[in-house]
């Protein structure tokens, strides 16, 4: 199956985007191209201590793999990386993942704050929308405070696509070492599964 649905183009151009985009969305971030997250899988623990250590997950607490998953504004899952042990960065995984070559010059993608890869997209003058992150305690401007919620508040919706594959229990329970191997189609199936189900992201939105 998932070699099937590999087959097929699931990535969806930028005016086919912009036209199912919510109202709301189209007026605040109009080049909004993808909302992107991280979501884990656990597996059971490797016997090497090399595995260990590649797959263990100080933000689960856990070994695990893992993944950055993404939807177009209207909520069709549109992206799946290939799987990395659970210590690996987002960071890491957008080097190496093809995410800066699908998206267009004057794209967007909006993502949570821990995202920092602005560095990354910028020779693709693809911009990466986050909240606000200081190192230190600093008062924020009241601009900046209102785009930092008008961003979580869009950036939300890719949290509740993930919720929707989280019923699926193949991702919930801990795999083998040899279903470790199948994980980035095991992750893949499971998030295009959910573009079968009814969309959670309402028009006016």
């Amino acid at each position: 199956m998932s070699r099937k649905w590999r087959e097929l183009d699931l990535w969806p151009s930028r005016d086919l985007v912009r036209f199912f985009s919510p109202s709301d969305f189209n007026l605040k971030f109009p080049s909004t191209r993808l909302l992107v997250d991280g979501t884990e899988m656990p597996v059971k623990k490797p016997k090497s201590p090399i595995a260990q250590q590649s797959t263990y997950s100080t933000y689960k607490n856990r070994n695990t793999v893992k993944v950055l998953v993404g939807c177009s504004p209207s909520g069709l899952m549109s992206y799946v990386s290939d799987s990395y042990g659970g210590s690996v960065s987002d960071r890491q995984i957008a080097e190496r993942s093809n995410l800066t070559n699908l998206c267009d010059p004057g794209d967007s993608i909006m993502a949570d704050k821990g995202f920092n890869v602005q560095d990354l997209f910028a020779p693709s003058d693809v911009t990466i929308n986050i909240p606000t992150c200081f190192k230190k305690r600093i008062r924020m401007t009241g601009k900046t405070v209102l785009r930092d919620r008008k961003i979580s508040s869009k950036r939300v919706h890719i949290e509740r696509i993930i919720g929707l594959a989280k019923p699926f229990k193949i991702l919930t329970v801990a795999i083998n070492r040899t279903e470790t191997k199948l994980s980035s189609d095991i992750i893949f199936v499971v998030f295009m599964l959910c573009n079968f189900r009814q969309c959670i992201i309402p028009r006016h939105t």
